[in-house]
């Protein structure tokens, strides 16, 4: 498995693997996604950003993750300080062709290693209150559970915030 950065030419597996996994979420309870979000020009900003990165086996796109500095300023919710500086994992996703091979460990090992190379202590993540694959993912990789928050652009949806700390 190889996690390097998303490039344009990525976009049309990740518009692939959004119409895989959306409707299993959906089918789970799980409305963080939909036909808008994520959506072809926010990959392609997190792409322009350079914070995209995707899990590629055997060259196909077996998973994909913005591994940004960009916290939600609902993660006060739960006392984050968001002064602090973190590396924030959105839209983390596996196809589900590659589930339980280790795709998301490894999107999230490269968010702790951006963190180490920028000296940044904090990794931060929420999911959907309903997604019970990464609640049990989460505390496996040393994240602690921080508390359940909103987000304003996914209004009546509750999310479950995690922290882990490298210091």
């Amino acid at each position: 498995m190889l996690i390097r950065p998303a490039a344009p030419a990525d976009i049309p597996a990740l518009l692939t693997l959004l119409k895989r996994i959306v409707p299993l979420m959906h089918e789970s309870g799980n409305f963080q996604w939909d036909d808008h979000y994520p959506n072809e020009t926010v990959f392609s900003e997190d792409i322009n950003k350079k914070q995209l990165w995707v899990a590629d086996i055997d060259g196909q796109l077996a998973g994909v993750a913005a591994l940004t500095e960009d916290q939600e300023p609902e993660y006060a919710q739960v006392g984050f300080d968001l002064n602090q500086r973190a590396i924030v994992t959105h839209r983390l996703a596996v196809d589900p062709t590659y589930r339980g091979k280790g795709v998301a460990a490894a999107l999230l090992a490269q968010a702790e290693q951006i963190a180490l190379e920028r000296g940044i202590v904090f990794l931060r993540i929420d999911t959907n209150s309903e997604n019970q694959a990464t609640q049990k993912l989460f505390p496996k990789l040393g994240y602690k559970y921080a508390g359940e928050i909103t987000l304003g652009f996914r209004p009546g949806l509750r999310f479950l915030a995690y922290e882990k700390n490298l210091a």
